[in-house]
């Protein structure tokens, strides 16, 4: 049963729906390994990393909201259940308890640039499918190449 019709071709659908239901479950997963991070990183930089994982938690959370209903609008029913996040997510993840600071800098940068190279993937992909979600697959790899760089630049000089 279809409630919303989609105002694209069903060839355009399908790729913008694999594409934003992808972009969904990587910053679905990004907003989840933020928040595990952010409850157990230790070390000496603590309180500045923390403070900016809730900016890539909120960064996550808020596109992951636009990517949703990105996809209602065109028909497109997401998914962000639990159960397909955990088996769809390919991204970078944590491990359980304790994590020292400078391994939460580089788990973070590893799943940022992971999720950046999908989103660029899905850029190029989205072109001619639907150029005004992928328009908005840009701004999200924009943003989310900002909050890589402030992480990476916490590991200068690198280790």
């Amino acid at each position: 049963m279809t409630v919303v019709r989609s105002t694209l071709p069903e060839s355009a659908r399908e790729v913008v729906g694999e594409a934003l239901q992808s972009t969904l479950v990587d910053l679905l997963g990004l907003s989840l390994i933020g928040k595990q991070a952010h409850w157990n990183i230790v070390g000496p930089r603590f309180r500045s990393i923390h403070l900016q994982l809730d900016e890539v938690v909120s960064t996550a959370r808020s596109f992951s909201d636009t990517v949703a209903e990105r996809a209602s609008a065109l028909g497109l029913p997401p998914d962000g259940r639990p159960e397909t996040v955990a088996a769809a997510y390919t991204l970078p993840g944590s491990k359980p308890g304790w994590i020292r600071d400078d391994e939460v800098v580089r788990l973070i940068v590893e799943a940022l640039e992971a999720a950046i190279g999908r989103l660029r993937e899905r850029i190029e992909a989205t072109e001619k499918a639907d150029p005004v979600t992928q328009d908005l697959l840009i701004g999200i790899t924009a943003e989310l190449e900002k909050q890589r760089w402030m992480f990476e630049a916490e590991n200068w000089p690198r280790d």
